[in-house]
């Protein structure tokens, strides 16, 4: 047995002998102990020199895009403060000063645009990432530049440029559009939806509750919070706690977060679940895009199908009409309540549906690419993957109809049409490249 077992439980009983033998054994495992944590301390630490500065591809903070993007965007100065003026600067009575995130997006440009058209103030921020090609984004931004849009190129998760923004211009409303959009991406980069739908969410909001004036702020979240909901149309009033990606997960985290900081702070905030969004200018990784792209390169193309033979359908809803459900959001929204980061009373809380209310059966949609194109497509029927898609969408548009006086007015074929006549015009001679 121990002479360390001898040691009674209850402090105060036993005093201990202090005879040569136990001082100097004492003595010899302290000085091992504190030998060996002064090795390993060592070893620990050149460890962490050799992890972060062996060489820079190896840094894990350089390799990391969203924080290098954070020191890589260069503002700041008296031409681009003029600059963000301008742009910012409201030309119609009674018009907005709005700030647009993601404004180099497919929502982002027109909204941007059609803000800008009605004579509000529009600043736009984007960070021009490359989830789908750049030159896409930065053609958007020349269209808007011609109307007048500036738009700052940075990150929401930047806060001091953020704040640089509020203190420059006196935003009256925020249209947060900025996200990390797709639901097959997150499983091959999920850090990117929590970076920006999630981070960068929580920064502009905590930026947002520090100004003043608070503005009022409308932000995109998505059809995809119904996820395994199987009543049909979709609901505001319906579950949205069985999210069937990353992607509807972090756009139901961006509602809770809305949530909170309206209780707390006193921000006005409007959530706009936007269906399956087409039109000229969109997303390269939207199936009506790159369908469109395969089929006038003679691709197969995918028809996935649902257990069963199960019908895969969802509500396109043209981009005009959404940008309409926009702008009646932010033409409804009321003020903020806080000031300095401090509620003084409620704040206006919304969330509704921006849809069509017509699901189409993709098969259908293919069927008017191949009249509009003119090309005979060769389909590839397939099983509907595990990959976060789900079988349909259909949205209930009846609380948007009565608090927004939304109502879509664009079928799926006229919608696509005025597409197909972008997307050929624009990818036309060669000149850009499609993917």
């Amino acid at each position: 047995m121990s002479h360390l077992d001898e040691i009674p439980s209850t402090p105060g009983k036993f005093k201990m002998e202090k005879s040569p033998f136990i001082q100097s054994r004492m003595r010899w495992h302290w000085q091992s102990s504190l030998a060996k944590l002064t090795f390993w301390s060592i070893i620990f630490f050149c460890l962490i020199l050799i992890f972060f500065f062996r060489s820079p591809s190896s840094n894990p903070l350089l390799q990391d895009p969203y924080r290098r993007s954070l020191r890589t965007y260069n503002w700041g100065g008296p031409a681009w403060e003029k600059r963000v003026r301008s742009s910012a600067r409201v030309r119609s009575r009674n018009g907005f000063s709005v700030l647009v995130t993601g404004a180099a997006g497919f929502v982002g440009t027109h909204v941007s645009s059609a803000l800008k058209k009605r004579g509000d103030g529009v600043l736009g921020l984007d960070n021009f990432n490359d989830y789908y090609d750049p030159s896409l984004k930065r053609a958007r931004q020349e269209l808007l530049e011609r109307s007048g849009v500036f738009i700052v190129e940075g990150d929401i998760n930047d806060s001091a440029l953020l704040m640089k923004l509020f203190e420059v211009v006196a935003f009256t409303h925020v249209m947060h559009l900025a996200a990390q959009a797709g639901v097959r991406h997150a499983m091959e980069n999920p850090g990117s939806y929590v970076h920006s739908n999630i981070a960068g969410f929580v920064n502009l909001l905590e930026v947002c509750k520090s100004a003043n004036p608070q503005p009022a702020i409308v932000w995109a979240s998505s059809s995809s919070v119904y996820g395994l909901n199987n009543k049909v149309p979709f609901s505001e009033k319906d579950r949205t706690d069985q999210p069937a990606s990353l992607y509807a997960a972090t756009k139901k985290a961006g509602e809770e977060i809305a949530h909170t900081y309206n209780h707390i702070y006193g921000l006005s905030l409007t959530g706009l679940r936007f269906f399956t969004v087409y039109g000229p200018w969109g997303r390269p990784d939207m199936a009506y895009f790159f369908f469109t792209r395969d089929i006038l390169k003679r691709k197969s193309i995918p028809i996935f199908e649902a257990a069963n033979h199960g019908t895969v359908a969802r509500d396109f809803t043209y981009i005009d009409d959404i940008v309409k459900g926009c702008l009646a959001a932010l033409d409804t929204a009321k003020r903020s309540t806080g000031t300095g980061g401090k509620k003084k009373g409620p704040a206006q809380l919304r969330v509704y549906n921006l849809g069509n209310t017509s699901p189409v059966p993709v098969s259908n949609l293919v069927s008017i690419l191949e009249r509009l194109l003119k090309v005979k497509v060769k389909r590839n029927i397939m099983k509907l993957p595990r990959n976060g898609d789900v079988q349909f969408t259909h949205a209930n548009i009846s609380l948007a109809q009565r608090e927004l006086g939304y109502k879509p007015t664009t079928d799926l074929q006229t919608g696509l049409k005025k597409f197909v006549t972008w997307y050929t015009g624009f990818y036309s001679g060669g000149k850009k490249a499609a993917g």
